[in-house]
């Protein structure tokens, strides 16, 4: 008999029984999660088993229940599961799981609640899966009423009318259905007997009897949500996530064992039958950190962290202000070197201002108690009144704090989380905002003796970028990556880096980095990370960051001619991917061939840089080559930006192009993808989060018929004598606010 149920059906003994036999055998856990991989769906990425492994640091914690977990949320069937086991001859479970089953009775039909008139037809209806020799049993309160899979009532009298249970045996087992109402109503056509039409009396419409409630969970948590509905015929049911179909919940009930902010958003259930069709009320499901109380924690010997966590934004393309060419390097540069330091990091480019304030939103769900957090932007900004504003590629004309990100209010609920650590890295200009007349108020700040600000340049000056042959460089990041991974204390490190720019020609009076810091003990972004006290708190963590950084699985494209394709993804950034076509198999008389991607959501892929033969024809300077095929392969590269507005599964089509030896004329085949929501895609950081703004606390009456002048670029031009260096200045990280220079070696010229 083939396994139809789901791993999350099993009973919390099974579960715990089969996750001893995981944990303690030679064939264990990590060679079951090696067999499910075969299903793309399953497979579970590096992080993933760490947390899985991580969990032997916690008394109570079992890596082959969570494992097993994993495997639930993602509706892994139980005969795939005991496909996996025989696979690895785990003997003992094998053995378990088929005994457990053999003895099992699982209802697969439940009775609905139904109304019809006087004289009209009922079937209610219960089936169940299990061992041979089931039996039925159907009560009406204390009264049996009928003892086979469906109870007919017809025609319908008032005696009919109450509440039903069936009841399934096998031997000293049973197992009862759910309840199901059957209700009179009163119809002016009735008629006695039972009549021989479809349904006959069956009323008007649906009627929902409970709807999904709204609430909150946090990670880990278990998601139930339930619409019940009374019809005739029975209801069925169909659930939607943010308007898109959940195929494997069709039920009732809809159970999710371990969710993460991935399942947070608006669930709406669809009820139907033959004749009508109701759409429940909107449930709408907030998701929240792991809920770790204060006493699972210890304190944090110094010189450690509980995590290490790094949010880094780089924005270039602004709409209305100058557009900047260095921040897609230093953030790809940066990112290298914290992941090198064991840094959980998010990546991301190009974020408007609904997109940062939910990527600020995520990155503090991944902070706790200890954990050390780093903040890295580069792009336009300005300071006003001691404040710090990041501006998003949607900034309007003359923008305001309104239109920004508060940096110091960013600072404020860090705090909250009870850091170890909080360092940011203000990659940009800091010069006033004459549009600007309101003085922001963040929250107090708590007096915690770990803040670290590094600011790329003095107040009121401006950032710039070196201007190269091949890539674009921040000053700051310039010299910030060649000490950054340096076992010293945070401040030491980055005296050193201002030290080091101070000695630069191009640099000199005109970029400084500036330090401020209350940090007290010796804190370096070297430190190594303490687990064994907050494994919970770990895992969680590793879990929620590993869901923005899921790639598709490699897969390989059969086509009616005889090709193969094969077709790979790799992460450029948290919110940039590349695909690439590469040809496995092609037959003799195919002369020329090539598999072109298309069929793109406009906005997420530059078409003209589509379907390249090299990465930087593609658009993309800086994809670490390990991720992708070697050059002596031959393969077409796509990028894809901006996985952050992906609304819905990423869809196209690969079109097969190619010519048969004795013919002229090219032919195509094209074959339908979809590879589901890779990467951030997951977050939906265009959908907004709860506001957490900065207060204004007074306006100050600035003269508000200063202009948005024209965006400048202060440039740099070599003189005789100075560093042969082919590295210039050019634009400066300040957008449409008005400056004044008097240097003969700064000029103005429009982008």
């Amino acid at each position: 008999r083939e396994l139809k149920m789901s791993v999350g059906t099993l009973s919390e003994e099974v579960l715990n029984r089969l996750s001893k036999m995981l944990d303690n055998g030679t064939c264990g856990w990590r060679q079951l999660a090696k067999a499910v991989s075969e299903q793309p769906k399953f497979h579970c990425s590096e992080s993933e088993l760490t947390s899985c492994s991580l969990q032997v640091l916690s008394a109570a914690g079992s890596p082959g229940r969570t494992l097993l977990a994993r495997l639930a949320d993602r509706s892994c069937s139980l005969d795939f599961l005991l496909h996996c086991l025989k696979k690895v001859e785990h003997q003992e479970a094998v053995q378990y799981l088929t005994v457990v089953e053999a003895e099992r009775i699982q209802i697969t039909v439940q009775p609905q609640s139904q109304q019809a008139t006087v004289g009209g037809r009922v079937v209610l209806t219960c089936r169940a899966t299990g061992p041979s020799g089931l039996t039925y049993q159907w009560f009406r309160g204390k009264e049996e009423k009928g003892c086979a899979p469906e109870l007919v009532l017809c025609p319908l009298a008032l005696v009919h009318q109450g509440h039903y249970i069936c009841r399934v045996n096998h031997g000293e087992n049973c197992l009862f259905s759910e309840w199901a109402h059957v209700r009179l109503v009163h119809s002016a056509g009735a008629s006695p007997g039972c009549s021989s039409s479809l349904f006959p009396g069956s009323v008007s419409g649906l009627h929902i009897t409970h709807q999904p409630q709204s609430q909150a969970a946090s990670e880990g948590d278990s998601l139930f949500l339930e619409c019940k509905a009374e019809a005739n015929p029975p209801a069925q049911y169909e659930w939607y996530h943010n308007m898109a179909p959940m195929p494997q919940h069709k039920t009732r009930s809809l159970k999710i064992p371990c969710v993460t902010t991935a399942h947070r958003g608006k669930y709406r259930c669809k009820v139907f039958n033959l004749y009508h069709e109701m759409w429940s009320d909107t449930a709408t499901v907030t998701i929240g950190p792991s809920s770790i109380t204060d006493a699972s924690w210890v304190a944090v010997d110094r010189g450690l962290a509980t995590d290490k966590v790094a949010l880094l934004i780089g924005n270039m393309n602004y709409v209305y202000h100058t557009q900047l060419c260095a921040p897609i390097a230093d953030v790809h540069e940066l990112t290298n070197l914290l992941r090198q330091m064991d840094f959980k990091v998010v990546s991301l480019l190009d974020l408007n201002y609904q997109e940062m304030h939910s990527a600020v939103t995520e990155f503090l769900l991944l902070l706790d108690k200890g954990v050390y957090g780093l903040l890295y932007f580069a792009g336009h900004g300005y300071e006003n009144y001691g404040n710090s504003f990041m501006v998003p590629i949607d900034a309007p004309a003359s923008y305001t704090s309104e239109h920004c990100l508060c940096v110091q209010n960013i600072l404020t609920r860090m705090q909250e989380k009870k850091t170890g650590l909080n360092v940011f890295l203000l990659d940009m200009c800091r010069k006033r905002n004459p549009n600007d007349d309101v003085i922001v108020q963040p929250g107090l700040l708590k007096v915690t003796a770990n803040i670290v600000f590094g600011y790329a340049t003095c107040v009121d000056a401006e950032a710039y970028e070196v201007q190269r042959e091949d890539v674009s460089n921040g000053i700051f990041i310039n010299f910030l990556k060649r000490r950054v991974c340096e076992d010293e204390k945070v401040t030491v490190m980055l005296d050193k880096v201002a030290e080091d720019m101070g000695r630069c020609v191009i640099t000199r009076g005109r970029q400084a980095l500036e330090l401020r810091s209350n940090l007290s003990e010796r804190r370096s972004l070297t430190d190594q990370i303490q687990t064994s006290e907050c494994s919970a708190s770990f895992s969680a963590r590793n879990l929620q960051w590993s869901v923005a950084h899921v790639l598709p699985t490699s897969r390989y494209l059969q086509f009616d001619c005889g090709v193969t394709v094969q077709l790979g993804f790799a992460a450029e950034f948290s919110n940039i991917m590349v695909i690439y076509t590469r040809m496995l198999e092609k037959p003799k008389e195919i002369v020329s061939c090539s598999a072109q991607l298309t069929d793109f959501p406009m906005v997420y892929v530059d078409l003209k840089k589509s379907n390249q033969e090299t990465l930087l024809e593609a658009g993309s300077l800086l994809l670490i080559k390990e991720d992708l095929p070697s050059p002596e392969d031959p393969s077409l590269y796509t990028r894809i930006r901006s996985l952050q507005r992906l609304r819905r599964e990423l869809t196209f089509t690969v079109c097969l192009h190619y010519t048969y030896s004795n013919m002229d004329e090219e032919v195509q085949e094209r074959q339908p993808v979809t590879v589901g929501k890779p990467l951030v895609s997951k977050l939906n950081l265009h959908e907004p989060r709860p506001p957490r703004a900065c207060s204004a606390s007074s306006s100050f009456s600035l003269d508000s018929s200063v202009g948005s002048a024209s965006s400048t670029r202060p440039y740099y031009t070599q003189t005789a004598g100075e560093s042969s260096s082919t590295d210039s200045l050019t634009s400066s990280r300040n957008a449409n606010i008005p400056e004044e220079t008097d240097s003969p070696e700064l000029c103005d010229t429009p982008k």
